[in-house]
């Protein structure tokens, strides 16, 4: 049912969101005498932000058409490389003006967060990164829209996409997590290391990722924790309805973690849309924009598997299985001993409410076969958690550190 009155909340706000669209509009026609009357601007402006917020909203694109390499602009195609049920390889195909390839550049794998949101979060990530790289991206499916005779898809076999998609790239591959893949990441580096995998990653970049959420724990990791396991399954878990293709399919809805994201800091959330409703009334359609791109972005969300929701609450912010060594794959453990020549850049933004200090950086601690040489740690500062993969921070301080760490180690022995 929760499900089913979601759906009836948002045809009703969709609705009233056109309504409002329409009004706006016509208050602002310069044909309508009304528009002329004093504060109708206020009232066109206060319209159109409530539209904007009940827009429905699907699967975003990337978008990226170019990229400049010194200074000359290069075309940019995306191409589905490798199809599976829950989620895809994407390329992103470089060109140069008369029509050659890019090659050469050193690979990277960036895995997207499983977390609520489509691939496109990273967009400024794989933005920054294409000029230097040859980009590809994890570009996971909603679960809604998975059939159930696909069958399940949990965090064993995330953790298989992982080590699949390296092996179809294939060797001196570098990996890039961001935030909540970096415990499946780091897991498929231990479990190719044991299996000397030559595929195995070359590199691996963790970005405010919860390997260990004991350490210095957010408000995110106190909720999982404080709540026992069956209280996530009976009071967060729904049902995809009759009229999606994954219909009958157990899933984590999409708009209960944005619920859950947008509740931790409200009143920023609040704070931008008054902004947003003053740039409208002064006429400042740049920035009003600017806004409307990141709450476009912010509020497209999408479906997980309700066993991969569950298995990742349990065995990432309950019991800490992976750092601990007690983490089971296809029934071996787990060992980051078994990590002997992946070289790992932890990355932690002084101001992440998501994944806290220390977090990230106890990878390093627990990979205790890897040379120090083959280990670095950046703590960001200034930087939020959305600050670490996107935006000025991430553009002009983190990015240079990973491009280094990439180069330093991408024709190592």
């Amino acid at each position: 049912m929760l499900y089913h009155a979601y759906e009836f909340q948002k045809l009703m706000l969709t609705g009233a969101g056109m309504i409002a669209n329409q009004q706006s509009k016509w208050l602002t026609n310069p044909m309508n005498p009304a528009g002329y009357i004093p504060n109708m601007d206020m009232l066109s402006s206060a319209l159109e932000v409530f539209a904007h917020s009940a827009e429905p909203r699907g699967k975003p694109e990337f978008g990226i058409k170019q990229c400049f390499i010194n200074d000359v602009a290069h075309q940019v195609e995306e191409a589905i490389e490798a199809r599976k049920a829950f989620g895809q390889l994407k390329h992103f195909k470089r060109s140069a003006p008369d029509g050659t390839a890019i090659e050469g550049d050193p690979k990277l794998l960036i895995i997207a967060p499983m977390s609520g949101h489509f691939a496109t979060l990273l967009r400024g990530t794989v933005e920054r990164m294409i000029p230097s790289h040859d980009v590809w991206i994890t570009d996971w499916r909603d679960a809604r829209d998975v059939p159930t005779s696909d069958g399940t898809f949990d965090l064993n076999d995330y953790v298989n996409y992982i080590i699949e998609f390296l092996e179809y790239l294939g060797p001196n591959t570098h990996l890039l997590a961001v935030c909540q893949p970096s415990v499946p990441a780091l897991a498929a580096a231990a479990i190719m290391g044991r299996d000397k995998n030559a595929c195995r990653p070359k590199t691996l970049t963790m970005m405010g990722g919860p390997i260990d959420t004991r350490k210095c724990p957010t408000a995110v990791n106190t909720m999982a924790v404080d709540r026992p396991h069956s209280w996530f399954k009976n009071t967060v878990i729904a049902t995809v309805p009759a009229h999606y293709s994954g219909a009958g399919r157990s899933v984590y809805p999409g708009f209960m973690q944005l619920a859950s994201f947008m509740s931790m800091n409200l009143g920023n959330h609040m704070k931008s849309h008054w902004e947003m409703f003053k740039h409208l009334v002064s006429g400042d359609e740049e920035s009003a924009d600017a806004t409307k791109d990141f709450y476009d972005e912010y509020r497209s969300v999408c479906d997980m598997t309700s066993e991969f929701y569950l298995q990742t609450v349990d065995v990432v912010f309950q019991r800490h299985l992976l750092p601990d060594s007690k983490f089971e794959h296809e029934g071996r453990l787990v060992k980051m001993s078994d990590i002997t020549d992946t070289a790992i850049l932890a990355i932690e933004g002084e101001r992440d409410d998501i994944s806290g200090i220390g977090q990230t950086k106890a990878a390093l601690e627990i990979t205790t076969s890897l040379d120090e040489k083959h280990k670095k740690y950046l703590l960001a500062e200034g930087a939020g958690h959305y600050g670490i993969f996107n935006g000025k921070k991430w553009r002009n301080n983190i990015a240079p550190v990973v491009e280094q760490w990439i180069l330093d180690h991408n024709d190592a022995a």
